[in-house]
């Protein structure tokens, strides 16, 4: 198993790669362009910068054999429909109900971490993940709303939670042939392959009148989130990644009082603290179910 003191960056790399994912929807609000578009612009903009930093951390860009490839290309694929349900999804529901059906994955891929090591969860493990459930109702709970109207839009977050669940699982599997920011930057570009002829078919403005915040959501969710994330989940089990990833409905509550005035509440403070407190939970019995080592990193 991976040692955690070889990687000890792993898991701060992971909070501060959610940290950044999470001001993603306010850029998206802010791109002025299709919700499909906005994706699009995310993963093609961030291509040139994640190539300069290939060059420059000497991690060649190389095309791989065609099993891997063919693992890339899932990745690309669950990333984009992702991306496009998610933001669709935003546009056709309350931001908490996008939130709190988005956030299935980070049960999903615990859940599948848990399914992969082949055994239930400790007691501490499952009362972290509890914490982090009741952590994350309370965050989200002040906003949710359950409504006919609102069906269509649930329904699209939640399907994307569960395309997120299988991107990350075809990262973490590629994880182990693949240096992170080669197969960030693969993954990127057959994801915004794909999405570019969905937003040109669904008839969405494709060119931003103002660049700086399409360029932002690239340059912070994309090549910082995701450059994070795909390092820290070489070396990170998908129990603490998933955990780690319910950090971002807490700072999209800070981000929407910083931003637009809305008040935290006394429960929204104490999701975050819960979250928080899962988190450390998660990260203090064994740790048998990190990732074998002998994954680049």
């Amino acid at each position: 198993m991976t040692d955690r003191t070889s990687h000890p960056l792993a898991f701060p790399a992971v909070l501060a790669g959610s940290t950044a994912l999470a001001f993603g929807p306010w850029l998206v609000r802010l791109a002025g362009v299709g919700p499909v578009a906005a994706g699009f612009w995310r993963l093609a903009l961030a291509l040139p910068f994640l190539f300069v930093i290939a060059a420059m951390t000497r991690q060649p860009v190389h095309w791989p054999g065609k099993k891997l490839a063919l693992l890339v290309a899932s990745a690309g694929f669950f990333f984009a429909a992702d991306l496009a349900a998610w933001h669709v999804g935003i546009h056709m529901t309350k931001l908490g109900n996008a939130t709190l059906f988005g956030n299935v994955s980070s049960f999903a891929f615990a859940g599948w971490g848990l399914w992969l090591a082949r055994r239930w969860p400790s007691r501490m493990q499952a009362a972290a993940l509890g914490l982090a459930a009741v952590g994350a109702a309370l965050l989200m709970g002040s906003s949710f709303e359950l409504s006919p109207r609102h069906f269509a839009g649930d329904l699209l977050a939640l399907f994307a939670g569960l395309l997120y669940t299988g991107y990350l699982i075809a990262v973490q599997r590629a994880r182990g042939s693949l240096k992170p920011i080669p197969l960030l930057f693969l993954s990127s570009a057959f994801g915004a392959a794909m999405l570019l002829p969905v937003a040109i078919v669904f008839g969405e403005q494709i060119i931003p009148h103002d660049w700086t915040y399409v360029l932002l959501l690239a340059l912070g969710s994309q090549v910082i989130g995701q450059g994070l994330l795909v390092y820290g989940i070489g070396h990170v089990s998908p129990l603490i990644v998933g955990l780690t990833l319910l950090t971002q409905p807490a700072i999209s509550a800070w981000v929407g009082w910083m931003a637009y005035g809305e008040k935290l509440s006394p429960l929204d403070w104490i999701g975050a603290i819960a979250i928080a407190a899962a988190l450390v939970l998660v990260r203090l019995p064994q740790r048998s179910l990190r990732t074998p080592a002998g994954q680049p990193s």
